[in-house]
């Protein structure tokens, strides 16, 4: 019997190679360009893994959960405006001795002078903005570098904490702005043993992340861009809806979520978009990205610095007011180290030294996996001594990565 003879000549590749090749082509191309990102994701699920098996699930319990929130949370909002500092090529050392300041002026106003919680937050939050305009004219328009101006503030600052409040603490606050940080979200809807109002939120969230993605998708398709083959885009969404019904289910069935958490979302959401969509954050990454170009290219650099100090010093006087309404007091030990955090979570979170590169998603990964090495550190045992070791090695790991990465891509 003569064989069977087929159009494919022996040795030829079959039609299925090559589209195996083009989908392994558009996968390593998207993990490339979202290297840092998705290696932070994966070290914090490994993380997340190590310890709740150390702890024998004690690190996934719904009531540990949310301490992991509130003991963040001002760290976090630190992270984005650091992350956004430092795209624009920039680095703010004065944040945590700012939050300090206004942890301490928000405490004599409410505590000393009987002013109404509301109106001491508001001019809490001014005295960010002021104080981040004063070191943004110093470096946007003077010319003084961003080391050495935010240096100087971190003095400034740090001593102007010491004036208000000496050696004493001041408290307690009132209630309302207590919740700011230790507040929940209230009870509402039947008796279902879970929190329902956190439930909806947590639907609500879930379809838009959903939005989102099928909304860049289809902005990628229309500029021709390789985007995720069908089925591997379906098991992203199936990943990102588990994760956030997960993290829900979690927190209502504990007292659902924290009114801080609220605060982070909206402040991811709309840094996010605007970082991503609004003229002024493609500004900043191109005066991150190529200053001399960017000038050439039309972008206001003075400006556009300016604004990010302002920024930053709002975020600063957030975090301070929230750091102040978790302690119920205003004390001279606050902000300590807080700019190591916040530059650590960024950098941890996909900033680049060089400026240009970085995400607002990136700065609260990278600030959760610190949060999650400390809390899991601490519930096995691990000394504060040995936290500091790892930590460190933690952040040089993750610049390390970022040269190498640079280098590889030179090469």
């Amino acid at each position: 019997m003569s064989p069977v003879k087929t159009d494919t000549p022996r040795g030829a590749p079959s039609a299925a190679e090559p589209k195996r090749s083009a989908v392994s082509a558009i996968l390593l191309d998207a993990m490339r360009r979202n290297m840092r990102q998705y290696g932070m994701l994966i070290a914090l699920a490994l993380i997340v893994v190590l310890f709740a098996i150390w702890t024998d699930g004690v690190l996934l319990q719904p009531n540990n959960v949310t301490n992991l929130v509130l003991q963040n949370s001002y760290i976090l909002i630190l992270a984005i405006g650091m992350m956004i500092v430092i795209i624009a090529g920039h680095i703010d050392l004065s944040v945590g001795s700012l939050a300090a300041f206004v942890s301490a002026a928000s405490a004599v106003m409410m505590v000393e002078h009987d002013m109404p919680w509301v109106l001491a937050l508001v001019i809490s939050l001014g005295i960010g903005a002021v104080a981040g305009a004063w070191q943004g004219f110093w470096i946007a328009y003077v010319g003084i570098p961003s080391f050495i101006v935010t240096l100087a503030g971190m003095l400034l600052f740090r001593g102007g904490t010491q004036i208000l409040l000496g050696s004493r603490s001041i408290g307690p606050f009132p209630e309302g702005f207590q919740k700011i940080s230790t507040g929940y979200l209230p009870e509402w809807g039947p008796d279902t043993n879970y929190h329902n109002l956190t439930i909806l939120l947590g639907v609500g969230l879930l379809a838009l992340a959903v939005f989102q993605e099928l909304r860049d998708r289809r902005r990628q398709k229309s500029f021709d861009l390789d985007v995720l083959p069908r089925n591997l885009f379906i098991a992203k969404l199936f990943a990102l809806a588990a994760a956030i019904l997960a993290f829900t289910m979690t927190l209502a069935s504990y007292r659902g979520a924290p009114v801080v958490l609220l605060l982070l979302a909206a402040l991811l959401i709309g840094f996010g978009f605007v970082m991503r969509n609004a003229v002024v954050g493609r500004h900043v990454y191109a005066l991150g990205g190529n200053q001399a170009a960017a000038k050439l290219s039309g972008v206001k650099d003075k400006r556009v610095t300016f604004l990010v100090f302002v920024n930053m010093g709002v975020l600063a006087a957030l975090a301070g007011v929230v750091y102040a309404a978790r302690l119920n007091a205003g004390v001279p030990q606050a902000g300590v180290n807080f700019e190591l955090e916040a530059i650590a979570a960024a950098f941890i979170g996909g900033a680049s030294m060089s400026g240009g590169v970085g995400t607002v998603l990136g700065a609260i990964i990278g600030g959760l996996v610190l949060g999650v090495l400390n809390n899991g550190m601490s519930l096995v045992g691990i000394g504060t001594d040995y936290q500091q070791v790892i930590k460190g090695l933690v952040l040089l790991a993750a610049v390390g990565f970022d040269v190498y990465n640079k280098r590889k891509v030179g090469s």
